[in-house]
């Protein structure tokens, strides 16, 4: 299988066939080089590769995208995290641990994008006290 097939089938399987249908549809001319290039390199050579598992790897992905105040990619990732099977637990601390080395604002951005797509996931975030 190339890499770009074992990539595809990666992406579908952490992020859900909905959202990869619906970036590659709106990809376009212009975008569909940069779908291929993800799908072949962050899904087919970095998600794929052995030595960690997926629980891992969504728990890393998340602690980079809250130090990079990647707001735009949390939501995502947060689904593909409970695909993962992360638990809210986890999920919550991860976004703890990495304030303390990322910043609280920027974990305290990632908790506002993670309580909303949590709540549509049904997956029930905590109250803030």
């Amino acid at each position: 299988m190339s890499d770009y097939d074992t990539g595809m089938k990666t992406r579908r399987e952490v992020l859900g066939d909905e959202h990869v249908d619906r970036a590659t549809a709106n990809a376009g001319s212009f975008g569909q080089p940069w779908q291929e290039f993800i799908t072949r390199y962050a899904w087919g050579g970095v998600w794929s590769r052995p030595g960690i598992d997926r629980r891992m790897r969504s728990a890393v992905t998340l602690a980079a995208l809250i130090s990079m105040r990647a707001e735009n990619e949390i939501g995502m990732h947060v689904r593909a995290a409970l695909r993962n099977g992360l638990t809210v637990e986890e999920i919550t601390e991860v976004f703890i641990h990495t304030a303390v080395y990322a910043g609280v604002p920027a974990s305290n951005s990632a908790f506002a994008v993670a309580r909303k797509v949590l709540e549509e996931e049904g997956a029930h975030p905590p109250p803030i006290d």
